[in-house]
């Protein structure tokens, strides 16, 4: 999915950066632009519309009246209780110049104001006012502003009482005038754009959210690689206004009845495409919907999909052809996404077929191909796509499409499906049989340095390059799996010489790497091994925005003496610590300032959670996961030490689970705002006294519990409390 940075650049309220344009005594405007600001370097064209409108200039005397207008806003010299009445004045000397004067340059900007400022009737009166012009206004540089801020504008009065009715007429007949001829609009850099708000306004959908802008978000990587939950429909198109889903219907069919005759250009054009993704998007809750358009946007039938019959082999190649374009691979992607299972399942099978590695090599089709593999559902499509890929790990990687790589191990480790053979293929990648496994994990945390180097038996760790992101997120999804499928792995990153674990940890990808081992399943003994690999550099990490999370992760890990290491450098650096942004985190969490004022009641705290956390997992947790006298930091793995039922019905099991995934002092008030320091130090004598005396209640009690597991069958209430 491509961002709209050509619409965006300069976009500035009352001052923006656009250069204006030679003033003569008509200006042409057309409604398609033929530049193609894409990011994946196709060679096709945008759409240029055939139409070219001519309009007239503002007469002198009205430019004279918005000039004066415009300089009284900007001297202030009006009040607030004012400003609305005198924008709904204003506008209303628009009546029947709206083309010109929103198209201009100038005078555009103090549109902008006035449909900001005005009350909700007048603005309607404007917009109903230029409706028949208002394709042709969106399509404009400066008016596409006009028609941005006047859509904003109706999307804030919506939170009003009485207006739905006004402003749902007036969009009725912006829209019957839009349904005669998208496809221009769709097909514009300024139109498209202002198309998109519309929808996303039909479908009380905020215009800032990052489903409208289209922009790959924060979480579609760790979605797609299944570090964090997908979102549900409802939160992909969360309703914070109100919506008009007739409009939005009656909108989309007219698109797909225009869609339908001219598919051939929406299909490779990147402003189509936008609009397109959009719509495909905001209608992910509804199914029928998507079975009506997606294989209009393949170019196929519905019946061709979904039933047993078989595409033409024509539209088969055709389609396989388009997903090596910028713009349709983009919008295939979203089309994954959304796709009920019946018609994903129909073209998993009927398009996609021996085509994988074709399209994993090309440098638009291997995001379709991630995006597929992301999303598939089942056990046998996971043998379909490891017939053709599981053998070309390593041609993949050479040609740089290590993200499809990194898809197929999260999907892998998603379905558990071929999940040693996965870690097998991904190991036999980068190193030979009669190679040792400890050049696994440095090849992989730089994929394209190695596979670049001519001479790779020779290849070593490169001091001061950049660690592959996509090589890193691979190595944090190989630490998610069972600890029998990564043995090479674990063996690789635990024999990294203390000047390598140390470059790794202060590189943000590598430090995440660190984090997931200390995550895994691996033992605590070689967790340690690890992390007092760090020894003498925890005060340095915790510095690093990024290092100052391995330093909490190799805290959570390490046993007493190690934590109480850890601790002691951070408190060599804590005035440093206390100004950065993750260090006050960072100390309250490890209770740097308790340790640096009475170590030895630090280090009791330490013990008796430690020790109360042992006593917990002996009394309610599972056989499978009671730990080892030995293994006392496994409470650091993810999975619970407390069995599953129990946790539903107690709260002390959420309270356990809370603190077992925090190295924070029990029962600590860690996690509150920190009070002024004179109240701060009068206390502290209180808090500690009170933090122990709650630890050595709740060890006492849970002592009482393992001698009375009948008594706790009858009166769970008792634990509860």
């Amino acid at each position: 999915m491509e961002d709209d940075g050509s619409y965006k650049r300069g976009r500035k309220k009352m001052g923006m950066s656009r250069k204006p344009e030679k003033q003569g005594q008509g200006r042409s405007f057309d409604a398609g632009v033929s530049k193609n600001a894409s990011g994946r370097g196709s060679n096709r064209e945008s759409y240029s519309a055939p139409q070219t409108v001519v309009r007239k200039q503002a007469d002198p005397e009205t430019a004279k009246y918005f000039s004066e207008i415009a300089n009284l806003f900007e001297s202030d010299g009006i009040d607030i209780e004012e400003r609305s009445s005198l924008c709904s004045n204003a506008l209303e000397e628009t009546r029947g110049k709206e083309l010109e004067l929103a198209t201009d340059y100038i005078i555009s900007h103090t549109l902008q104001t006035l449909v900001e400022g005005c009350e909700v009737d007048c603005l309607c009166a404007f917009l109903r006012s230029c409706a028949k012009n208002f394709p042709l206004i969106a399509m404009d540089k400066s008016g596409s502003h006009v028609a941005e801020s006047a859509i904003r504008a109706l999307s804030k009065h919506l939170q009003e009482s009485d207006v739905y009715a006004v402003i749902e007429d007036t969009l009725n007949t912006i829209c019957k005038v839009i349904v005669k001829n998208p496809v221009d609009l769709m097909c514009d850099c300024y139109g498209s754009h202002v198309l998109r708000s519309l929808l996303s306004l039909f479908k009380g959908v905020p215009l800032d959210s990052s489903e409208f802008r289209m922009r790959k978000s924060s979480s579609a990587l760790p979605e797609r690689f299944n570090f964090k939950a997908p979102r549900s429909d409802a939160d992909v198109s969360r309703h914070v206004i109100p919506g008009f889903p007739d409009l939005l219907k009656f909108l989309v069919s007219g698109m797909l009845k225009c869609a339908r005759n001219n598919i051939k250009t929406l299909q490779v054009d990147q402003y189509s495409s936008l609009v397109l993704q959009t719509t495909l998007k905001l209608l992910a809750e509804d199914e029928e919907e998507l079975l009506q358009i997606i294989p209009i946007l393949i170019g196929c039938t519905r019946e061709d999909i979904v039933e047993e019959n078989s595409i033409e082999t024509t539209i088969v190649r055709d389609v396989l052809g388009l997903m090596k374009e910028t713009a349709f691979s983009h919008l295939m992607e979203v089309v994954l996404e959304v796709a009920p299972e019946v018609l994903y399942n129909g073209i998993f099978s009927k398009i996609f077929r021996n085509s994988l590695f074709d399209l994993s090599s090309h440098h638009c089709g291997n995001f379709v191909i991630q995006a597929l593999i992301s999303h598939t559902r089942d056990q046998d499509q996971m043998e379909m796509i490891w017939e053709e890929l599981g053998s070309k790990f390593k041609d993949l990687l050479k040609m740089g499409r290590s993200g499809v790589i990194a898809s197929f191990v999260a999907a892998s480790q998603r379905l558990h499906s071929y999940e040693e053979k996965c870690c097998q293929a991904l190991a036999a990648a980068v190193h030979s049989s009669n190679e040792s496994s400890t050049c696994i994990v440095p090849r992989i945390l730089f994929l394209d340095g190695y596979f670049n180097c001519e001479d790779k038996s020779n290849w070593n760790w490169p001091s001061g390059v950049k660690m592959h992101v996509m090589g890193s997120l691979i190595l944090q999804e190989v630490f998610r799996f069972q600890i029998e499928f990564i043995q090479p792995f674990i063996t690789s990153i635990t024999s990294l010489t203390a000047d390598n674990v140390l470059e790794a940890a202060k590189d943000p990808g590598g430090a995440r790497v660190i984090e997931a081992f200390l995550s895994s399943d691996a033992s605590a003994k070689l967790k340690r091994r690890l992390v007092m690999r760090l020894r003498g550099h925890f005060g340095e990490l915790a510095l690093h925005s990024s290092g100052s999370f391995t330093v909490e992760k190799c805290f959570t890990t390490g046993n007493i003496s190690q934590r109480e290491v850890i601790v002691s450098e951070l408190v060599a650096v804590q005035s440093e610590l206390w100004n950065t942004r993750q260090g006050p985190h960072l100390m309250r969490k490890l209770d740097v300032d308790g340790f640096a004022a009475r170590p030895e009641q630090w280090r009791s705290r330490q013990e008796s959670k430690q020790s109360t956390l042992r006593d917990f997992s002996a009394t309610f947790g599972s056989s499978e996961t009671k730990p080892s006298n030995n293994s006392e930091t496994e409470q650091s793995k993810k999975s619970s030490f407390l069995s599953d039922d129990y946790k539903k019905k107690s709260k002390v099991g959420k309270t356990v689970d809370h603190h077992q995934a925090s190295p924070a002092p029990f029962l600590s008030t860690t996690g509150f705002k920190r009070k002024p320091k004179e109240k701060e130090q009068s206390n502290k004598k209180f808090a500690r006294n009170s933090v122990d005396e709650d630890v050595s209640k709740v060890k006492n009690k849970s002592k009482k519990k393992r001698h009375g597991d009948d008594a706790f069958s009858k009166s769970p209430k008792k634990l509860k409390a």
